[in-house]
């Protein structure tokens, strides 16, 4: 299969290089030191105790290049419209997009690429940590989650379970994948959102009363907002997995945190943001979340 990766950070190397061991794996960044790095000395993955290294090409500039089976998108949200429109030679007629970004509604911007029923979203439990340009570290190993928007009649989804297990992944596929992508969302808009703006640890949501309120109110919008949408949470549970989530991670620095700290742009447009026109659509209050995005976003640039 050829595959391009579009993104050539933790994850989108991680996921690059070890699919390059049985497919044509292309990765694709903005950063001209990585896509150097990985293409005179090849892409080192620091895993499983030793460090390996994959042979994938990589390039900035991808003009020239053939349109993929597949293209996975592995950017930040708030990058994936110029990602795409940067390398629309190697979206074809018969060219799958997938992603497996953090937050929900990415398929509404994929949809504007390819038709509906060649979009694949989905979730991965895996993660990673840059360690320097072409090298990074698979700091664990986990579910990738992956469905469609509308009924796989190629089949597609088999051929990519198989490809990406004999490359060292585990794929699941899902008939309702936005059932999810909605439970790992609830972390998202409610405890990684609170220590962006607060700019706390995550261990801090959880032992505060006066923060755990505010945590708690997100999680019940989120809830009402996902029961609109036909996808019914036990809103305890999810409050006890968040909660849970904060105590065992007390010194946990979420991205979010970390951009707003930097003065770097947030992906909270399809984090809060998501439940936040979700809601909209269904007429569902949710004062919280849009308390939430504008506040990020008159914090941005600010670190």
């Amino acid at each position: 299969m050829r595959i391009a990766v579009i993104g050539a950070g933790a994850m989108g190397s991680i996921y690059g290089g070890r699919l390059s061991q049985h497919n044509e794996v292309i990765l694709v960044d903005t950063n001209k030191s990585v896509v150097d790095q990985i293409s005179s000395q090849g892409l080192l993955i620091d895993e499983n105790g030793g460090t390996v290294c994959y042979h994938p090409g990589a390039f900035c500039d991808t003009s020239g290049e053939a349109p993929a089976d597949l293209v996975i998108l592995f950017v930040k949200a708030l990058f994936s419209r110029s990602a795409l429109e940067g390398n629309r030679s190697l979206i074809g007629p018969n060219t799958r997009l997938m992603t497996l970004q953090n937050g929900a509604g990415h398929e509404e911007l994929l949809k504007e690429f390819v038709s509906e029923d060649r979009v694949i979203i989905g979730t991965t439990e895996d993660n990673g940590a840059v360690l320097a340009p072409g090298h990074v570290r698979r700091g664990g190993t986990g579910v990738t989650n992956v469905g469609m928007l509308t009924e796989d009649r190629d089949g597609f989804l088999g051929q990519l379970k198989e490809n990406f297990d004999c490359c060292g992944f585990e794929v699941r596929i899902h008939e309702n994948i936005q059932y999810l992508i909605w439970d790992k969302l609830f972390t998202n808009v409610s405890l990684s959102a609170l220590t962006g703006v607060l700019q706390v640890d995550m261990g801090y949501i959880a032992s505060d009363s006066y923060t755990w309120k505010l945590c708690r109110q997100l999680i019940h919008e989120t809830v009402l907002t996902a029961a609109a949408a036909g996808l019914e949470f036990d809103e305890e549970a999810v409050v006890q997995k968040v909660e849970k989530t904060s105590r065992n991670n007390p010194s946990g620095c979420t991205s979010i945190r970390a951009d707003l700290r930097d003065g770097r742009r947030t992906e909270v447009d399809t984090i809060s943001g998501a439940v936040v026109r979700a809601a909209n659509k269904y007429g569902v209050p949710v004062p919280g979340h849009e308390f939430i995005v504008n506040l990020v976003h008159a914090m941005e640039g600010r670190g």
